[in-house]
């Protein structure tokens, strides 16, 4: 519960300025189609409501686990895919990978409550382009957006002190 306290009542004045400029960012590119993949539905409908504070942001599908994210990955081709690690039926390691072969182009953005290192690495080679710890999705989800979509590496700043 805490994860969605800090996702839904981030601190505006710290957030405005950020946000706005990440979205201004974010805006100067096309629409990016997004498919958000997380089983635990109060979380997904949290970061559905933060998607939604940016119109270049569009959502077009969720998933609430393994195989059907996959399902939806081959049958929607998004732009970008938020993947959680731990998930029913398959994680989101086993995901990425089958990702990878369904819609190469799509891009994966982790978002996962993990911050083992190694776990981190585990979905980056698994073909994650980005790797953001839930506890710091609400200031660090446009950002990560932007870089992934610009074709850069983003890790959470939690993770970074451990050479992700």
């Amino acid at each position: 519960m805490l994860l969605l306290q800090q996702l839904v009542q981030c601190p505006q004045s710290v957030n405005l300025v950020l946000n706005f400029k990440q979205e201004k960012a974010i805006s100067s590119q096309s629409i990016v189609r997004i498919l958000v993949v997380d089983d635990f539905a109060p979380w997904r409908d949290c970061v559905l409501e933060k998607l939604r504070e940016n119109p270049s942001l569009h959502v077009i599908g969720v998933a609430a686990d393994g195989f059907e994210a996959v399902l939806k990955t081959e049958e929607l081709q998004p732009d970008l895919i938020l993947l959680d690690i731990s998930l029913p039926k398959l994680n989101g390691i086993v995901v990425a990978r089958r990702i990878r072969k369904v819609a190469p182009e799509s891009k994966i953005l982790f978002l996962s409550q993990e911050h083992d290192p190694d776990v981190a690495q585990a979905a980056l080679s698994a073909g994650g382009h980005g790797y953001v710890v839930k506890s710091n999705a609400h200031c660090e989800l446009f950002a990560a957006v932007e870089a992934v979509m610009l074709g850069k590496k983003f890790v959470s700043r939690r993770m970074a002190d451990d050479a992700v």
